[in-house]
């Protein structure tokens, strides 16, 4: 069973935008905290950002500034907005539920959506 899904991956030129979604489907999205991370061509996977269930954000020092996480607790749905992408930028991006800010353990994972940023 699906639990989360993320959705808004695609192709963009450089310089470009994007806006990922990632849909919960568990009856506690709004009571975690919820984490969005990427995988580039290999390389490990690393923490893109986590939303508190409060609406606290952390970002990872490198991103912070290009991308912004938001959350809609009456949707379910948490958001990702990246601009000013880079080709550095591609990777496949998840999200996840129920995350830890010290540990960035996160309990439940999506299948994740490739982001793919060329000319």
């Amino acid at each position: 069973q699906v639990q989360l899904e993320e959705s808004g991956g695609g192709s963009v030129q450089p310089g470009g935008s994007l806006r990922l979604s990632c849909a919960s489907s568990t009856h506690t999205f709004s009571s975690h905290n919820i984490g969005w991370f990427r995988q580039a061509p290999g390389k490990e996977r690393e923490m893109v950002g986590i939303i508190t269930r409060h609406g606290d954000r952390y970002y990872s020092d490198s991103l912070e500034g290009r991308f912004i996480i938001s959350r809609d607790n009456d949707k379910n749905t948490a958001y990702l907005q990246m601009n000013s992408l880079s080709p550095e930028d591609t990777a496949i991006y998840f999200c996840a539920e129920d995350c830890a800010i010290a540990t960035q353990y996160c309990d439940i994972w999506g299948q994740g959506t490739q982001v793919t940023v060329s000319s």
